[in-house]
């Protein structure tokens, strides 16, 4: 068998990642009739029928079904290991985030960053691994939680975070008001970096014998304090839409600093980056208005007990 188009194995499995000729040539920059032409292309020299029509778009046969299992890994690795030699686009921008900070800091203000500019295309991987960029030249920059300071990148400083004590109300119906010297007696959750003991001893208190549960990531700690598992100690920039949103309240009007901050992290390759110089100056201004409006430490709109 003579060598098969690749352009044409590239349609077909674009068609069956859509199961509609319409999408799937939208994705290619193709006319409809161009792929089908193709993919029929493809079945004449196979001598297999691949795609079946019918009312709500295309469905794969036994023979495309084999085919597409056996080539996409393939066709898709091929795609990773040519990624790092493509020239970069300028209205492009991928970025690794935090899935935490993505869903409860960034996703919600990322509409008005495309409304100001509307070319940019911008790709969120979510991660909570450290990227390492001589590696991932795909990826142009990272939002961080961390100390700063990361060898090598420019690390700009975002904002601060706070931790406080946060609760469902759920967990707090029927009972009376904490207090600071009694909160050990509460059921209280294991955080990830073990901030309780900085935090008794800032505001006084004993931290309890047992923890009713431990956790290895900031947002399912949220969630669990959420659930009414227990009393979380809540960084603010992951509670506070969850106390907007009537999930969680604040128990005291303390806040202990955190260790870490949120920075915007990149390599040198990416300084002069169009759509990450536009994002950069649009992040800064977010993030100065977030620490204005008390953001980080609860702000006015915190409800407490």
């Amino acid at each position: 068998m003579t060598r098969l188009p690749l352009h044409a194995l590239q349609g077909f499995l674009a068609a069956a990642r859509h199961r509609n000729l319409t999408r799937a040539a939208d994705e290619l920059h193709l006319t409809v009739s161009a792929l089908s032409h193709q993919v029929r292309t493809l079945e004449e020299r196979l001598g297999k029928r691949l795609l079946e029509r019918g009312p709500r778009g295309v469905r794969l046969t036994d023979d495309g079904e084999q085919l597409h299992q056996r080539i996409a890994p393939h066709l898709a690795a091929i795609e990773q290991a040519v990624r790092p030699f493509a020239a970069p686009r300028g209205d492009v921008l991928t970025l690794s985030v935090l899935p935490s900070m993505a869903s409860a800091w960034l996703v919600p203000r990322l509409p008005r960053f495309m409304a100001a500019h509307p070319q940019v295309e911008i790709n969120l991987q979510s991660s909570i691994g450290l990227v390492d960029f001589e590696r991932e030249r795909g990826i142009d920059a990272a939002l961080r939680f961390g100390p700063g300071g990361w060898a090598g990148l420019e690390a700009v400083h975002l904002f601060d975070d706070w931790l406080t004590p946060t609760a469902s109300p759920a967990l707090l119906r029927g009972r009376r008001k904490p207090t600071l010297a009694a909160l050990g007696d509460w059921p209280l959750l294991g955080d990830p970096g073990q901030r309780w003991g900085h935090w008794f001893k800032a505001f006084g208190g004993r931290a309890p014998a047992r923890f009713v549960a431990g956790f290895s990531d900031s947002e399912t700690l949220h969630r669990a304090a959420a659930e009414g598992l227990g009393v979380a100690l809540g960084r603010m920039t992951l509670a506070r839409p969850l106390v907007e949103a009537g999930r969680l309240r604040f128990l005291f009007p303390q806040r202990l600093k955190s260790d870490y901050a949120h920075y915007l992290v990149f390599p040198p390759r990416s300084a002069a980056h169009p759509a990450l110089r536009a994002f950069r100056a649009w992040l800064a201004e977010e993030a100065r208005a977030w620490t204005a409006e008390g953001g980080s430490r609860g702000g006015a709109r915190g409800r407490g007990v």
